[in-house]
């Protein structure tokens, strides 16, 4: 956790077509908060939900987990206003939900398969779907954060499926520049952990670490889209393409997909 409290977070299961919310057990009456997009009231470098007292935030790494690995109908409970950051991954909730299992239910989540582009675009950053055959998610994404950065240009694309999300994405750490940190601790923010806990990139290059993939920024880059897009409450199909998108496009695009979900529900319904 960013300012370093101690969390527990329990994942329990939940009936048909309840989908994902997340419950502040440390608050007493507190109800669920839907991990969907309309519960989103903040994107400033992490995903937050609800409205406070009772709001949550940095649950994009969460949401990628379960995403990720298929895993839908759960009520995620923790005592405080975050989940636990491990190791700025979503590692360690991949291998628990692997460790406890999963349950086939009778009712199938939606999904939505678009069938022309859909793009947004702000501030040079454009993050767009495209249609693609098959039933899967494939996501191609481009960082670039220009020629004096320490982070070079670096790009993949990437199938999503339970297999792929564990073996490639998931141990797949966030990331900040140096002075980005610095910014941060400022404000109170991280000033627990060293740069040998997380990826800090200065002038030179990373600081006191190692990295676990030589384009690991770019495939977390990845994992946030995975975990942010999992609040439209359905199964994507097509192929993202992302060029230095954050969690405020992220989040654009989902609103996007999620209108488009409505309407096509109203036509069939019609």
């Amino acid at each position: 956790m960013v300012t370093g409290s101690k969390i527990k977070l329990r994942f329990n299961p939940a009936t048909p077509d309840h989908g994902v919310a997340f419950l502040r057990t440390d608050l007493p009456g507190a109800i669920p908060i839907p991990a969907r997009v309309e519960s989103v009231t903040g994107t400033a470098r992490r995903t937050t939900l609800g409205l406070g007292p009772n709001q949550v935030t940095l649950v994009e790494h969460v949401l990628a987990a379960l995403a990720g690995m298929r895993v839908d109908n759960c009520l995620v409970e923790f005592d405080g206003p975050e989940p636990p950051g491990l190791d700025g991954s979503s590692e360690g909730y991949v291998e628990l939900l692997v460790g406890t299992g999963t349950v086939l239910q009778s009712s199938r989540k939606p999904q939505l398969a678009v069938t022309e582009p859909v793009t947004v675009a702000s501030g040079g950053a454009t993050l767009s779907i495209h249609p693609r055959d098959g039933d899967d998610l494939l996501i191609s994404y481009l960082l670039d954060y220009g020629p004096q950065s320490p982070i070079a240009p670096q790009s993949l694309t990437q199938v999503i499926n339970p297999a792929t999300f564990r073996r490639d994405l998931a141990r797949c750490r966030t990331y900040v520049l140096e002075h980005e940190a610095r910014e941060l601790q400022r404000q109170g923010i991280g000033r627990h952990l060293k740069a040998s806990e997380i990826l800090v990139f200065g002038s030179k290059g990373l600081i006191d670490n190692k990295l676990r993939f030589p384009d690991e920024p770019a495939r977390h880059k990845i994992l946030d889209l995975v975990g942010d897009l999992a609040l439209c409450g359905c199964d994507l199909v097509g192929h993202i393409v992302a060029y230095r998108s954050g969690h405020p496009l992220n989040v654009e695009l989902a609103r996007a997909l999620t209108r488009a979900a409505e309407r096509e529900s109203r036509r069939q319904g019609g």
